[in-house]
Parts: structure tokens; sequence; C-alpha cells
């Protein structure tokens, strides 16, 4: 039951944020005052559907300007809603988070990556480099720099956007070069990699997830487990997609918030909880004299 629960608030989300249906029938973009606001998960802004930003767009939309190097809403935005519920928004709010996970449904051996592999670190890299570095010093001669991860990475970008623009522009279509077939490319080999490994992008591309990732820790939105009811029998850890020892670091940075680890625990030790646990109170010891 929970599970289904989350695939509804997962389709859910993506069809209120990509609501705008004029989009999909005229082939345009919806530019009204809505697209000031940023989503919370990854969610292009040139979908034509989408009714609001990408954080990351927005982010490096004014990195890369000519007037601003930072964005205090942007930030703001990206830190409340971290500081809210961390990475629960890629497990439950993102809609390419949702693409991955039915990809992955497509029946084929899995592979399973672990949590301590070293290549977690690379969305890190991505962020730093792609997000935040080039477009902020790699400018033409207006002092704009270009929006990195959006135009040279980004597969959520070309499978909600790029492609379906494409497909309903005829112009458009005169004009593709080697950056659309370059980013078609890695579209492919995302969906392939997303049909044999859980949320491949997620885990090792993106920036986004890397943001929320920090806040995982503090967030308020927290999974918690009971040392007296855990039995360390790895449960979690095996059913965990991301292959995170639960019992261990519940909070980690990686951990999605899916919640598969807190239905497969045999003693119900672990549970989600949103706000600050109040600290027990140790009975007062009666002296005796």
């Amino acid at each position: 039951m929970a599970k289904f629960k989350r695939k509804i608030v997962q389709v859910l989300t993506a069809i209120i944020t990509n609501g705008y249906l004029p989009g999909f029938i005229k082939g345009d973009i919806y530019r009204g005052n809505l697209k000031r606001f940023c989503v919370p998960g990854l969610n292009c802004y040139s979908c034509p559907g989408a009714l609001g930003s990408c954080p990351i767009g927005s982010l490096q939309a004014v990195i890369g300007s000519a007037k601003y190097q930072i964005s205090f809403y942007v930030l703001g935005t990206i830190a409340f809603i971290g500081t809210l519920l961390g990475r629960f928004v890629c497990g439950w709010l993102c809609p390419f988070g949702l693409i991955q996970e039915l990809l992955h449904k497509i029946p084929s051996k899995k592979v399973r990556i672990s949590s301590k592999n070293p290549a977690k670190y690379s969305k890190y890299l991505i962020l730093l480099v792609f997000v935040i570095i080039l477009p902020m010093f790699v400018v033409n001669v207006l002092g704009m720099g270009d929006p990195f991860f959006c135009k040279y990475i980004c597969p959520a970008g070309t499978l909600e956007a790029g492609i379906p623009l494409v497909i309903m522009n005829p112009s458009l279509r005169q004009a593709i070069g080697f950056i659309f077939s370059w980013k078609v490319f890695l579209l492919i080999l995302t969906i392939i990699a997303s049909v044999f490994i859980a949320r491949p992008f997620c885990r090792f591309i993106c920036p986004l997830g890397a943001i929320y990732g920090l806040f995982n820790p503090i967030s308020l939105y927290k999974l918690e487990v009971s040392s007296e009811k855990c039995i360390k029998c790895n449960k979690c850890t095996k059913t965990c997609p991301i292959s995170i020892e639960t019992y261990k670091t519940p909070n980690s940075p990686e951990c999605v918030r899916c919640g598969k680890c807190i239905g497969a625990c045999p003693t119900q030790a672990i549970c989600s909880s949103f706000g600050f646990k109040e600290k027990e109170e140790r009975p007062k010891e009666i002296e005796i004299n």
C-alpha cells in the first residue's frame, strides 16, 4: 500500500508541475507568472507543459547572467525545501526520478552498486564544475555564461523539452546540430543504465540531488532506527535500491527516502518522522535511606 501511495504522489506531482496542456498542443512553452517559482524536483523549464522553473536551471541562469552571480531567492528556495524534506524530493516529487524507476521495472538482470562506491561523489563534482564554476567564469563578451549543465548534460531536459519541441516544431528540426545529438546520446545511455541500475542519474549525476543530500542529516523529515528493535538482519540494505545500510546510517546523503526499508524491516525498527524527536527523560532514581 505504501508503494502504491508513493507512486500516486509521484504521478500527480509530474502531472501538476507539467500541467500546461496548450504547450503540448502548440509546441510552445509556458511563460506566465508561475515560471517565477521553482518546483522542488528536476523539471526542465523548457518542457512544453512546465508551469514552474527547475531549481538547477534557475541557479545557472542567475550565475551566468552579466548582472548577478548569486540568487538568494533560488538558494533560499532550495535550502528551505532541503531543510524540510532533504532527498524526500528525489523519492517522491521528482518526475525524472519516477521515469528512472519505471525504466528499472523492465525485466532484466539488475546490477547493484554499493552506496559506498566512490562514483557517488561525481554528482558533487558536476554541481561544482558545470552548475557553478563554468557558468560563472566562462563567459562571452557581454559577461554572460551558458547554463552548462542544462545545455551539455541534463538528460531530463532532453526528454522533457528537447525532443518534444523538436518533434512539434519543423523550424527546430532544421536547426538540429551536434549538441542535440550529443544530449540524445546521453539520454539513451541514461535510459539503458536505468534498466539495469536503480536511479543511476540520481546517484551519480544529478546536482540537485547532491544539494538535497547535504540536508538529509539535518532535515525535519528523517528516518529513525530503534536500537532496541533492530536485529541487524540487513534486510533494509538488501531492499534499498541504493544499497544503504539503513540501520547504520538512516539519514545518509544518498538516501532518496523511498521508504522501502520501512516496509522490509521485520521488527518495525525503522520509521519516518517529521520534526525533532523529543528527548526521552530517564525516570528519577528514588533514594532509600
